[in-house]
């Protein structure tokens, strides 16, 4: 509150030219060097920098290769269901390198999805659907479709 009043009261005072111009003490000096206004020596405030810059490149370099992995997997995703391709995403992964990949986890779902797929497009796995499929209905949709044609043969042709 002091402080308040105090910088109010001399911008007012200099602004009348009273006197108070250049020669204002303030009663907290700042030092000019930033080791000592951390309480630090020169030697401990560049260690500390040096080490803060250390673990910012290393935040951005997991947070750049953490956004590759999600670039790939969306690449995966849009090979899979034949979406349009984002160049954006191929440049993440093209500037990352080639140490990025799917992450094991998903690997693992890859995997078994894969061999989900190629189960059911092999003959045990239609031999398997046809199992699961209603033959009554089928016979019955079949008769249909021939009578259908049959009638409609029989309309067109005068042999029948």
């Amino acid at each position: 509150m002091a402080f308040l009043m105090k910088s109010m009261l001399s911008s007012q005072v200099k602004n009348l030219g009273l006197g108070g111009g250049g020669e204002e003490k303030t009663e907290e000096s700042s030092p000019s060097d930033p080791a000592a206004a951390a309480g630090m020596t020169r030697e401990e405030y560049e260690e500390y920098q040096k080490q803060m810059v250390e673990e910012k490149m290393e935040r951005d370099a997991a947070f750049a290769h953490k956004k590759a992995e999600r670039a790939c997997l969306r690449v995966h995703l849009r090979e899979k269901y034949r979406l349009p391709k984002s160049e954006m995403d191929e440049n993440a992964v093209q500037m990352a390198g080639d140490d990025v990949g799917l992450p094991e986890d998903l690997q693992k779902m890859v995997a078994e999805d894969q061999e989900e797929e190629e189960d059911k497009e092999s003959f045990l796995g239609q031999l398997q659907n046809l199992q699961n499929m209603d033959m009554d209905a089928i016979k019955e949709k079949a008769q249909a479709t021939f009578t259908e044609i049959k009638q409609t043969a029989e309309q067109k042709c005068s042999v029948m």
